[in-house]
């Protein structure tokens, strides 16, 4: 009597689909920023003039606004519509932080929240805080991954020509605002040495910057909630507050308050685009208000549809009646 034999899945053409090779020159480049990132704190504080500090600390914080305001809350959410002047300064704001073209980085984005918690994430939400941080900016993504990135609708920063420039110039962009400004302005107007430039005005700088980019997607590791967690297992929390606005974050990211650091409405992220805001460069601010949380709870619990589709709902009633500055009067109306 025969036996017929059921076919096993290919496990090693699957791993294959799925694996993931390192960009060694990403990863060289990496132990290089981290070594002499680490020394330029040395030369800082033995060397550096005061005008290269000060400068120093303005770019580090332009480029945070660049991946935060920019690229996170404008291009990867489109919490609020900006000005082109506004678009133009971010876009150079986020060419200063060195992680890639904004077109590559909100693609990268928006698949990190389609699968997040998902081996698909090419951020690694499933695995630890080093993962997410680290691993995954250093890894080729998996031909898996490759699909998924073309089917990310990014028809909004295709039709974005201040996007779309960046993105056909960004290695010229990026030699002459995040290495030459850098290292130039306090040798040629500051008189620093070459050396104390390039230590402090890049090597230092863009290892802050490039680190608090990250956390956008590792953020969530550090200031979230998690299922099982006690205050008592780690002595973290006498220095972070964890809270669940990450958790909310990743269920209704159109919210122009989200902090990627683990803060609501009260960032400084927050605040520039109020301040934008109120100089008519930012419009459409989008946000959550209470009372919408509450009505779709309700709706959702009486009709048995999704939580976020109902909040959704109101979402967009709200917005219709909210006036047009409420972002600063934000008390009375969230």
């Amino acid at each position: 009597m025969e036996t017929t034999k059921v076919k096993e899945p290919d496990q090693s053409g699957d791993s294959i689909h799925k694996k993931r090779d390192a960009i060694w020159p990403l990863v060289l480049f990496y132990i290089h920023l981290n070594i002499l990132g680490v020394y330029g704190i040395y030369v800082l504080l033995t060397s550096a003039s005061w005008a290269t500090i000060l400068f120093t600390a303005l770019l580090t914080l332009l480029g945070t606004l660049g991946v935060t305001v920019g690229v996170h809350r404008l291009w990867a959410h489109r919490t609020f519509t900006a000005s082109k002047p506004l678009k133009v300064f971010l876009m150079f704001c986020q060419t200063t932080a060195g992680q890639g073209s904004i077109y590559s980085v909100v693609q990268a984005h928006r698949l990190h929240h389609a699968k997040f918690q998902q081996d698909e994430d090419p951020y690694y939400s499933k695995h630890s805080f080093m993962y997410a941080q680290v691993r995954g900016g250093l890894l080729k993504y998996s031909p898996q991954q490759e699909e998924l990135l073309k089917d990310v609708d990014m028809s909004d920063l295709e039709s974005d020509p201040v996007v779309m420039f960046q993105k056909r110039f960004y290695v010229l962009l990026y030699i002459f605002l995040n290495v030459l400004l850098s290292v130039n302005t306090p040798f040629q107007y500051f008189g620093d040495s070459l050396a104390t430039s390039m230590f402090v005005g890049f090597w230092l700088r863009s290892l802050i910057v490039i680190n608090l980019g990250n956390l956008v997607h590792s953020s969530h590791f550090i200031w979230s909630i998690h299922k099982g967690f006690k205050p008592t297992d780690s002595n973290s929390i006498f220095l972070i507050t964890k809270s669940y606005w990450p958790q909310y974050h990743y269920l209704l990211p159109r919210d122009y308050q989200s902090g990627e650091y683990g803060n609501y409405a009260s960032g400084i992220g927050s605040s520039m685009i109020r301040v934008f805001a109120a100089l008519d460069w930012a419009k459409d601010l989008k946000t959550i208000g209470s009372v919408a949380v509450r009505q779709g709870l309700t709706k959702a619990v009486e009709t048995g549809r999704p939580i976020v589709e109902c909040i959704e709902e109101q979402v967009e009633l709200e917005e219709n009646a909210l006036p047009a500055n409420h972002f600063l009067n934000r008390e009375k109306f969230m």
